[in-house]
């Protein structure tokens, strides 16, 4: 399997709909009643079927990197608790972010420069490269996307101001959220919040 993959194109943390789709898998749905949520009652409001079940089945696989305690705090918590464990669920969903967060995030932090760069991307990409040569064979259309989502995580997970500035606002970790991570070993996560800093 690839290091990394380009999934994560598919939408930003989405946090409304992720809060909607956490309060249904607490319900423990079996695909009948998952499908009738998503397309027939439109829990996420989306114009189309399509659009729906695109966007729900990438909110579901980020979902099940964390367990039935995570999906009531996306659920129920306040909205930092909420975008904080989502983004630790887009990290473990996608090496591609956390790896982004960990070496390019953190290094712009460490040199105290104030903002990520557009040249970021493609020097960071050529690196991953290295690691998962199937990089490489990204279009060039795949790539920027990534990116531009990328970048609209970090903006709505509050650790850049917006995406035309990309500016560097670091957040510390929520106490909840750390114990959360902390509690199931989850290291690698840690590491990209927390560099990130």
């Amino acid at each position: 399997m690839p290091t990394y993959n380009a999934e994560i194109s598919a939408g930003s943390l989405m946090p409304l709909e992720s809060k909607r789709i956490a309060a249904l898998l607490l319900t423990q749905p079996d695909e009948t009643a998952w499908r009738h949520a998503i397309e027939i009652d439109n829990i996420l409001q989306k114009k189309t079927p399509a659009t729906a079940r695109r966007q729900a089945t990438l909110i579901r696989k980020r979902l099940m990197t964390l367990d039935v305690q995570g999906w009531r705090m996306v659920a129920e918590r306040e909205s930092e608790v909420q975008l904080q464990l989502l983004l630790a669920a887009a990290i473990k969903h996608s090496p591609l972010l956390g790896d982004f967060l960990r070496n390019v995030y953190a290094l712009r932090q460490r040199r105290l420069e104030p903002a990520l760069a557009p040249q970021d991307w493609p020097d960071f990409l050529a690196e991953c490269a290295h690691y998962d040569p199937a990089v490489a064979q990204w279009t060039d259309s795949t790539r920027p996307k990534l990116f531009q989502v990328i970048v609209r995580v970090l903006a709505e997970a509050k650790y850049i101001d917006n995406a035309r500035s990309m500016r560097l606002t670091p957040r510390s970790l929520h106490p909840d959220v750390r114990r959360y991570l902390g509690e199931r070993h989850e290291t690698y996560v840690l590491e990209c919040l927390e560099r990130a800093q």
